[in-house]
């Protein structure tokens, strides 16, 4: 459970979801007047802000009203900020980010990111009304380190662990070790250090608690190390 992570080495923990289309398919796209961005600046991105206003807003307000019914949130408790590419719903035990973009590789396509961040109350991952909420949500999880970690060292110690200890974590890295991807030994999710975060990346989508299970899976299995476990306590 988050609540069992310790504060001194994990910074912080977000939930992340990815989506996304083709830009001539919003709404405020409007043929024969607009013309499909070609290259990825902020020009071109202040220009999918307005092109995904309505649908930013219809997103924005659907999350605003199933957190308000669904926590029993007064007034003064959640809000809802909308402007540009990003919805921001800040309630006072979590803040929830919806976030358009360009596609770097293809301009005629945009992303939508939405990341659930600063999680105050721990236990409320595991609430029914919460589930209710995020269920099949979200696809990734990401926990920042305070102190980081050198991928090198990380590499290091999965690389000499004894034939047995092997066959429950492996690592994959490129030649500059810039990052290290590790496998763990029934967990579906790959898991990739960067040094200043530990991402667990899912192949479906779930709930934050389900994700919290999954990486309670990882944090068992890195107890077999000194390093990978004073990474993550």
């Amino acid at each position: 459970m988050t609540g069992a992570l310790p504060s001194s080495i994990i910074a912080g923990i977000s939930f992340i979801a990815r989506s996304g289309g083709v830009v001539k398919t919003l709404g405020g796209f409007r043929k024969g007047h607009h013309t499909v961005p070609d290259a990825v600046n902020a020009t071109t991105n202040a220009f999918l802000g307005k092109l995904c206003a309505g649908e930013l807003a219809e997103e924005g307000e659907t999350l605003f009203q199933s957190v308000r019914a669904g926590l029993g949130y007064k007034r003064k408790d959640v809000s809802l900020a909308v402007a540009g590419q990003s919805a921001v719903l800040a309630a006072k035990d979590f803040s929830v980010e919806i976030f358009y973009a360009l596609e770097e590789g293809d301009a005629a396509r945009y992303s939508v990111t939405t990341t659930l961040r600063d999680l105050k109350n721990a236990d409320l991952a595991w609430t029914q009304e919460f589930a209710g909420i995020f269920a099949g949500k979200f696809s990734e999880i990401s926990f920042s380190l305070k102190k980081g970690a050198r991928v090198e060292a990380v590499i290091d110690a999965i690389e000499a662990l004894d034939r047995q200890e092997a066959n429950a974590l492996s690592v994959s890295y490129p030649s500059d070790c810039s990052e290290c991807e590790i496998a763990v030994e029934g967990v579906e999710a790959k898991v990739r250090c960067t040094g200043g975060s530990l991402e667990m990346v899912f192949p479906h989508a779930a709930g934050p608690a389900e994700l919290m299970d999954g990486f309670a899976a990882v944090r068992g299995a890195f107890a077999i190390s000194k390093v990978l476990g004073g990474m993550i306590g």
